[in-house]
């Protein structure tokens, strides 16, 4: 465990850093994108704002639950050695009531606001994420993140099934494109943090392939996720204005990702990193407002 103490942290804030709040960010707009798309005109307000918060507090659950399994792991990493839950500064049986606090009330909140599908699709999720992804594949194989990626890749859906509580094709196609983008956007991490992975011992793709072999499959599925972010609009979906920009968004990805292959550097990476966040919010900003022109 680490020695690394963080009293000048008050405790409400330790609280909130286990929720990740701007992973929970990223996905709570996602669900909010998918409810907007899930009907022709304005969400109504109910399952807007109470779905919204509904699937924000199952997220931070999961999340928190996910800092107290990896409580070893992140202590061992530079980047997560300061999280309250690996410094110990919050306990185990604090995180545990925590978490069975946040996910109750989020559960109540699907089922009053938006309705017991979205409820159990994001129980379900929940699950996935937590100890399906986080305690059995992400310690078991390199290809955790490709596996365990549906579970994040589900909030458009569950944005979806909160306003028309019934899940189509068209909200597939978001969750598709989320579980393509996941290992391109999470391999450029792992790669600059080779050595926090390295000390860890969790089997990452660039520690246990190297890097060549994780550049590669990085350009491949890059271009899984170009040709899945073109389908809302083969589909009738969408129309040229959001394929302008997925085409724009996607190319600028693949040109990154090619990049790294022929002129690696952690820096490089870094920003591809980031640039992975831009893209997706950008991409999902586009067919919103493609939806509505």
């Amino acid at each position: 465990m680490s020695n690394l103490k963080s009293p000048s942290i008050p405790k409400w804030r330790q609280y909130y850093l286990l929720t990740k709040p701007r992973v929970t960010q990223l996905a709570v707009f996602c669900a909010i994108i998918g409810m907007f798309l899930a009907v022709p005109g304005m969400v109504p307000l109910k399952p807007l704002i109470g779905g919204s918060i509904g699937i924000w507090l199952l997220a931070s659950a999961a999340f928190s639950v996910n800092c107290l399994i990896e409580q070893k792991v992140d202590a061992k990493m530079k980047r997560t050695s300061w999280r309250p839950s690996a410094t110990g500064d919050v306990t185990v049986s604090q995180i545990l009531i925590f978490s069975a606090i946040l996910g109750a009330l989020g559960m109540v909140c699907l089922w009053y606001f938006a309705n017991p599908l979205t409820m159990w699709l994001t129980f379900v999720t929940f699950v996935g994420y937590a100890v399906i992804y986080t305690w059995i594949l992400k310690p078991a194989t390199p290809q955790n993140i490709v596996i365990g990626g549906l579970s994040g890749a589900m909030p458009p859906a569950l944005g979806w099934a909160a306003v028309a509580n019934d899940l189509s094709p068209e909200a597939w196609l978001l969750v598709l494109i989320i579980f393509a983008w996941t290992p391109p956007h999470f391999w450029a991490l792992a790669l600059y943090r080779r050595e926090d992975y390295e000390k860890s011992g969790l089997p990452m793709l660039p520690n246990t392939h190297g890097e060549r072999f994780t550049l590669l499959h990085i350009i491949l599925y890059t271009l899984i996720l170009l040709a899945a972010s073109i389908l809302p609009f083969v589909y009738q979906m969408s129309g040229y204005l959001y394929l302008t920009s997925a085409l724009i968004l996607g190319g600028i990805f693949l040109w990154y990702s090619l990049q790294l292959y022929y002129h690696y550097s952690d820096q490089l990476a870094k920003k591809t990193f980031k640039y992975s966040i831009i893209y997706l919010s950008i991409l999902f900003l586009a067919l919103l407002a493609d939806h509505y022109v």
